[in-house]
């Protein structure tokens, strides 16, 4: 039986010159740029292990080892959903790819640092979110593509996704 599973992490980043205001909240494209410094991986992190298989019976998430309810259109449904449609989109053009789009997905994600104390837990847990489904889908993307779908999660999540100074 072939497992199909990926983990990936993101670091923490925190703003130098935050954006005030939105002008695209679907996307949530923000109205002023912004700058930001992302920290050191072996410090602050968040790590996700995201897992796809046809017995599991819906999407579910668990968060620093307490499951967490999937809203239906919520944030983290949009980012499964959107990553879901790329998978989708490889397996339409390579029919020899398994169908793993169709499978629901198991997320494990957790931060080695306190989770909502101001130090962007969910930037770095949407970032670590849309790398493990990356990863685990296969998916030919780079971190710019991947910025749009984190920053649906949490609009600092496509800071997290680069190196150093992010503007």
């Amino acid at each position: 039986m072939t497992v199909y599973q990926a983990t990936a992490s993101a670091p923490v980043n925190i703003a130098c010159i935050k954006y005030w205001g939105k002008r695209d909240t679907k996307l949530i494209l923000p109205t002023n740029s912004s700058l930001s410094v992302t920290l050191d991986q072996d410090h602050l992190r968040s790590t996700t292990t995201s897992r796809a298989d046809p017995s599991f019976q819906k999407d579910r998430l668990w968060l620093n080892g307490e499951e967490e309810e999937i809203k239906d259109g919520g944030r983290m449904a949009t980012c499964i959903k959107e990553m879901k449609a790329l998978r989708r989109e490889l397996e339409n053009k390579d029919s020899s790819l398994p169908k793993i789009s169709g499978y629901p997905v198991h997320i494990c994600s957790r931060n080695n640092f306190p989770t909502a104390a101001g130090l962007a837990s969910s930037a770095s847990g949407f970032a670590a979110l849309v790398a493990s489904l990356a990863a685990l889908y296969q998916l030919p993307t780079d971190a710019s593509r991947l910025s749009l779908i984190a920053r649906q999660g949490s609009g600092s999540a496509c800071r997290s996704l680069f190196g150093g100074f992010v503007a």
